[in-house]
């Protein structure tokens, strides 16, 4: 049947026909808030790229996840910014390195919390890779232990899920079986498990300084031309052990996660990356959109995609503007 019988307006004229046949629905539910930690007493450093994003020291991360406590967002996910950088990343799997210590910390005072950690070497290294180096060479197999070793000890300070973001070929393996013979069957892992060679990290390289020193992440990160590879890298990743799967960034790749929620069985995740969240606080700056309407519609966009829940610098406003109705 077609006009005049059909009329899809008849769905539309009202607020509460459209809140009745809405098919998408975003809630705080889906909301994972990420935070960047350094050393340090009442350091709240801004990351200048990122409006309303800034570098915390332990007593104002309290303070911050009070926040996303009180908001009811049900998880936040830990950058490390360390004292020292150095070839081995010493302090990423150090017991007592910055996210080992700000881990402790909140599991004590918010133990209902989901605290995610991002396990990578390049915001450790004083080269900016995420791996061992050699000859300027990333070198893969050396570096999963150091991975596994950070994993490690992050769930050792009361992580509940440790997410590798290093795109090294075999990590969750290695980080799975780690976390299982030291007795952590129970810490889940978030791969980063199609993370693309993008240019919308560029303000997350200003936050945590890991800029490569030399070259670049193209021999590790996908192109990001293709989509059958981002398939066989989640199949890989699912058959080591990942829990969840995450795409990396979320707005140019949205065709991604719908292949894959076609595809596969398992929790999806997406990053809202640093230039995604960027671009619109600048735009907004300027008055050229009205962000609040803008950053909705984009993350409705990806729920609609297929992901089940979202990374965003945007948790906390978001989470107040879903309060407000």
């Amino acid at each position: 049947m077609s006009f005049p019988i059909t009329r899809p307006r008849r769905l539309r004229l009202k607020e509460n026909i459209r809140r009745l046949v809405r098919e998408t629905r975003l809630t705080t539910d889906d909301l994972i808030y990420p935070l960047f930690v350094t050393h340090g007493r009442e350091m709240r450093t801004p990351v200048e790229a990122m409006p309303g994003v800034y570098n915390l020291s332990p007593d104002l991360i309290i303070e911050e996840v009070a926040r996303v406590a009180e908001l009811n967002i049900p998880g936040i996910i830990i950058f490390g910014i360390p004292r020292v950088k150095d070839e081995s990343a010493s302090e990423a799997y150090d017991d007592e390195g910055i996210v080992q210590q700000v881990v402790r910390l909140i599991k004590k005072e918010f133990p209902e919390l989901i605290v995610i950690t991002d396990v990578c070497l390049c915001e450790y290294t004083s080269h900016g890779h995420c791996g061992i180096v050699e000859q300027e060479r990333i070198l893969n197999d050396p570096t999963l232990e150091l991975l596994a070793r950070t994993a490690l000890s992050h769930a050792r300070a009361g992580a509940d899920m440790v997410a590798p973001s290093d795109m090294m070929d075999g990590r969750v393996a290695a980080i799975r079986r780690a976390l299982d013979e030291a007795g952590y069957q129970d810490v889940a892992i978030m791969s980063y498990a199609a993370k693309y060679a993008s240019a919308y990290y560029g303000p997350f390289r200003e936050a945590v300084n890991s800029a490569p020193r030399f070259g670049d992440r193209r021999s590790y990160q996908m192109d990001p031309a293709n989509a059958r590879e981002a398939m066989r890298e989640i199949a890989l990743d699912i058959e080591e052990g990942a829990d969840i799967i995450m795409i990396k960034p979320a707005l140019a790749y949205l065709d991604i996660v719908r292949r894959v929620r076609d595809t596969f069985n398992c929790p999806v995740a997406v990053y809202n990356v640093s230039g995604e969240y960027a671009m619109v606080k600048a735009a907004a700056m300027r008055g050229w959109i009205d962000e609040r309407r803008v950053v909705l519609e984009t993350l409705t966009g990806m729920k609609r995609a297929g992901a089940d829940m979202i990374i965003t610098y945007h948790a906390l406003d978001v989470a107040r503007w879903l309060r407000e109705g």
